[in-house]
Formats: structure tokens, C-alpha cells, sequence
């Protein structure tokens, strides 16, 4: 029995080591982010939907995360899902028509402008606004 036992805490821990830190998004329209993991914190930004956050932390129903620019907060849990989502990282992002340099431009995004992922081709990404605008992106210019 004891080896049993052993052998699922070995196997639990190299799953858990193999998860790695956890990537969520925001699923609301605005949601605050603040310097401690409570609402007695200072509010110190807001983020919008989709804006993707890698979590670092969890306290209680307290999030606490690093962003594409390394900016740190917490979030409550209410407020981000298992999106996919990416955030550009680069100023007038070309979004295409279709997955490849030769495809027409639709729109343009600056930096930090935040996407929910559709689909992936190759080094190529559709994406989602949450104005509703779609389009491709190469993965190059987004985190």
C-alpha cells in the first residue's frame, strides 16, 4: 500500500511541475487590478477582456499575476477564464484577411491590445476583438 501511495504522490508532483504557471484571461469588460490579493487593496489598474495574464499566486479567491510587460497585480478569480487570448506587443500590428504575409490588411493594432485566439496555423493566428473585428496576426507580434 505504501508503495502504491508512493507512486501517485511522484506522479502528481512531475504533473504538476509539468503544468507550469497557469494562463488565463480576462472575461470581462473591465476588471480591476489591485496591490494586494483583496478589496481593501488599492485599485492600481484596469484591464480589459481578453487581455491574457500569466498567473503566479493564488490566495484564497486572490490571483496574482505578471503581464506581457511585466507589470504585476492581483485579480479575483471571478473576473479571468481558460481563454485563449494573446496581446500584441509591438506599435501597428498588421491584421490580415488570411494566414500569411501576402494576405490583405484589414486593420491595424497597437501595442497592448488584447485578442481572443480562434484558431492556429502554422506561425499564424486568427483572432477575435471584443468589438467583434477578426483577423490574422503572426505570432511574432504578440504575447
Amino acid at each position: 500500500m505504501k508503495k502504491y501511495l508512493l507512486t501517485i504522490l511522484v506522479l502528481l508532483l512531475a504533473a504538476s511541475a509539468l503544468a507550469g504557471p497557469q494562463r488565463l484571461a480576462v472575461k470581462v469588460s473591465a476588471a480591476n487590478v489591485r496591490s494586494g490579493p483583496g478589496d481593501q487593496y488599492e485599485t492600481i489598474w484596469q484591464v480589459g477582456m481578453y487581455h491574457p495574464l500569466q498567473i503566479t499566486e493564488k490566495k484564497v479567491e486572490w490571483l496574482h499575476f505578471i503581464d506581457s510587460d511585466k507589470d504585476e497585480g492581483w485579480i479575483h478569480q471571478s473576473l479571468v477564464a481558460n481563454i485563449p487570448s494573446v496581446v500584441t506587443i509591438s506599435e501597428n500590428c498588421k491584421i490580415r484577411s488570411g494566414p500569411g504575409p501576402r494576405q490583405t490588411v484589414t486593420f491595424t493594432a497597437e501595442k497592448g491590445v488584447p485578442f481572443k485566439v480562434l484558431e492556429k496555423k502554422k506561425d499564424w493566428i486568427h483572432v477575435e476583438h471584443v468589438d467583434g473585428d477578426k483577423g490574422w496576426i503572426h505570432q511574432s507580434l504578440v504575447w
